[in-house]
């Protein structure tokens, strides 16, 4: 899986005062995954980067707070990241290698909603909303400059519910991720979201 770079916004007080209904759904959003302890999704990963074959990966998602989740991947199968709260775990059948990279929470705004910590108003600039059919596309830019990414969609339901987010790096590559069949607080053993070392694996820290 790719790290996140790659869930969110700063809106000023006149723009939530003109345009409420997007403050509103904003709001919607957050609460919504705020509120929840555990989650589980389906989920697609794209990766699109110029010169480079696009790429397309596929699993479920299960999340616990604080700061815990598990992908584990069906194509390619095999494929697993474990964040254990601290570090996250990568590990590639193929190659019977481990990537380590401790967290970093600021780096990850786009995808704070999966660590339950979604704050537009802190994280986001330039917040805008644009009807798709009966959902929301909201997009937006990184409240601060020092970031890898230099743009952020996401596609929101009335309902408060992100079905994709998108997120532009700033070396022109384009990672997203789209959800399907959101269970909200399913039970979920905390063996989950501990990490073990595949035997004869080789363990190397990840670069951002």
């Amino acid at each position: 899986m790719k790290r996140f770079c790659p869930l969110a916004g700063l809106l000023a007080v006149s723009a939530f005062a003109a345009d409420t209904p997007l403050a509103d759904l904003l709001k919607t959003v957050e609460q919504r995954y705020n509120r929840v302890d555990t989650l589980q999704v389906l989920f697609r990963e794209d990766y699109a980067r110029t010169g480079h074959a696009r790429r397309s990966e596929s699993g479920v998602l299960e999340l616990r707070k604080p700061g815990r989740m598990r992908w584990d991947y069906s194509d390619p199968k095999g494929k697993l990241a474990v964040c254990d709260g601290k570090v996250f775990w990568t590990y590639y059948p193929s190659e019977n290698k481990v990537e380590k990279l401790p967290l970093r929470e600021s780096d990850d705004a786009p995808l704070a909603f999966l660590l339950g910590k979604l704050n537009f108003n802190k994280e986001f600039r330039n917040l805008q909303g644009k009807p798709e059919g009966s959902d929301t596309r909201i997009t937006a830019e990184p409240k601060t400059d020092n970031l890898p990414y230099s743009a952020v969609e996401f596609l929101v339901t009335a309902q408060g519910r992100i079905r994709e987010v998108k997120v532009t790096r700033f070396d022109n590559s384009l990672m997203g991720y789209t959800f399907d069949r959101e269970e909200m607080g399913p039970k979920l053993d905390d063996k989950l979201f501990q990490f073990q070392v595949p035997k004869g694996a080789e363990v190397v820290e990840a670069d951002k």
